[in-house]
């Protein structure tokens, strides 16, 4: 049976253009550089004019002439399925769609020493990949056509940190199947040998970390102390790994000052080949800021990176093309007219996202250089206040999840480095006194007591929570090793050392 019922709902729905300024709150400067060009690729009406009065007239020029006809052809496939009616029906008002005077942003009239012909270039050192340097070694050895091949295969396999972790055996039923290669374990043991011996970082192409010590030990010049190294990796690699040293010493009927010096020779040693590679590539990439941080006499200045304010604006063919349109009484000219509306509509909505986006980033940053500013005068981390998104959003009157958008990429440039946003975040613990204090007091304790210790005894978590209670912080242990591994630093029995 059919009934008739009333239902009430509170729905919250964003638009296209809120959609788009969340994402734009979350992207860093490189990849907002990036998209900027990606929509002004999508929409002609968007252009940049600091890019106009870096190109020569005569380029400029042509790109206009390239862009009128564009835009014509652009045109030309959208009016062909058009709604005409429904353009015809249209109300148009070309001024709503040309350019306003907008409202100067108050941190643009803020002084900047970088002049106009700043080099928007950042330059990044090249590099080649990590399988590229591999590949690249093939031809130092002696290999035939077939060998090749199977050095080749054996390259593609290797992972990131340098390892062959698949059983031989199944690359020799793969080659078989999905290069057409008949070949069989001895021959592929012989390739991936000379691989071993050869190639460089010492280590590439082992099966675990046990067999790229050995790798390493081998090449190395002959030593006591690399030839009881070479023991101890070969017998003793379990106990090694738990840093058990007084099992190793009473398996070699020596103390433990005696095998220090092979351990010392094995701990010198690479256990991610590959590794080594990609950080050091990783280490070229420069981090940009998105904030300036300075410290003028005891007063602090923000300002934003000026890539953060690209000087946009809609092109002036397409208002042209506008005014010259909505002229004509014909379909044609209003289908022309909806088209170009819809280009100037997205560029507006683009710059006016991009506006906001610069004031959002600059409102926050400025909200936690008030809010922390003890320590950006000073740069001592155990000045920073305890601080959470919530402390952020209550006071600028914005949503914690915009807060955490922004602070979760941005870097800041400051006198005293460059920071991550998200690091000056931190919990609030309270000390005897009754005070709340920065857990990155805690951290800092815990870190200074690790780097003070005595690493033939190195201290426990029960260790650390006494000298944090002795200090008047009553912190669980458990806390102790949260703060512990958050800080990346091991265990009291993984830090030994003889």
């Amino acid at each position: 049976m059919l009934r008739q019922t009333f239902q009430q709902k509170l729905l919250q729905k964003l638009s296209p253009a809120q959609i788009q300024l969340m994402k734009l709150l979350q992207l860093p400067i490189t990849s907002l550089e990036q998209r900027i060009k990606e929509e002004m690729e999508i929409n002609p009406a968007l252009e940049d004019a600091s890019m106009d009065e870096e190109m020569p007239t005569e380029e400029k020029d042509e790109q206009d002439e390239d862009s009128s006809d564009d835009a014509a052809d652009e045109m030309d496939d959208s009016l062909d399925g058009a709604d005409n009616e429904k353009a015809a029906k249209d109300e148009l008002s070309p001024e709503d769609y040309l350019d306003d005077d907008d409202e100067i942003a108050y941190y643009k009239l803020q002084v900047n020493n970088k002049g106009k012909d700043e080099d928007k270039e950042m330059p990044m050192a090249s590099s080649v990949s990590f399988q590229e340097t591999l590949f690249s070694q093939l031809e130092n050895l002696e290999l035939t056509e077939q060998q090749k091949i199977i050095a080749e295969y054996l390259l593609g396999c290797i992972d990131e940190d340098g390892y062959i972790r698949r059983e031989l055996s199944s690359v020799v039923d793969d080659m078989a199947f999905s290069q057409n290669v008949t070949t069989n374990l001895e021959e592929l043991e012989a390739v991936l040998q000379m691989i071993r011996d050869e190639f460089e970082p010492v280590g590439i192409g082992a099966k675990d970390l046990q067999e790229c010590l050995r790798l390493q030990l081998d090449r190395k010049k002959y030593t006591e102390a690399r030839a009881l190294a070479l023991q101890i990796v070969n017998e003793q690699m379990e106990e090694f790994s738990k840093k058990h040293y007084s099992k190793i010493a009473r398996h070699f009927n020596l103390t433990e000052e005696q095998i220090k010096p092979a351990i010392d020779e094995i701990l010198k040693l690479n256990p991610r080949p590959g590794g080594s590679v990609k950080d050091a590539q990783r280490n070229m990439l420069s981090i940009i800021p998105d904030f300036i941080l300075s410290n003028n006499n005891g007063v602090l200045e923000l300002t934003l990176n000026s890539r953060n304010a690209p000087d946009l604006h809609v092109s002036k063919l397409y208002q042209q093309m506008l005014n010259e349109y909505s002229s004509r009484k014909d379909k044609t000219g209003q289908e022309a007219v909806q088209f170009v509306k819809q280009k100037i509509e997205g560029a507006k909505s683009f710059i006016n996202n991009i506006k906001e986006r610069q004031n959002t980033l600059y409102a926050i940053m400025h909200c936690i250089m008030e809010y922390q500013k003890e320590y950006f005068l000073n740069g001592d981390e155990l000045l920073l206040k305890p601080m959470i998104l919530k402390d952020i959003s209550d006071r600028i009157k914005l949503d914690i999840s915009t807060v955490s958008r922004v602070t979760s990429t941005k870097y800041v440039q400051t006198n005293f480095g460059t920071i991550l946003l998200k690091s000056l975040f931190n919990e609030a613990l309270t000390n005897d006194e009754g005070e709340d204090v920065s857990s990155k007091m805690v951290k800092k304790i815990i870190f200074d007591s690790i780097e003070a210790e005595e690493k033939k005894k190195p201290l426990t978590d029960d260790a650390l929570t006494k000298v944090l209670n002795a200090q008047g912080y009553n912190i669980a242990r458990r806390t102790v090793a949260k703060y512990r591994e958050m800080l990346d630093i091991p265990v009291a029995r993984m830090r030994k050392k003889l």
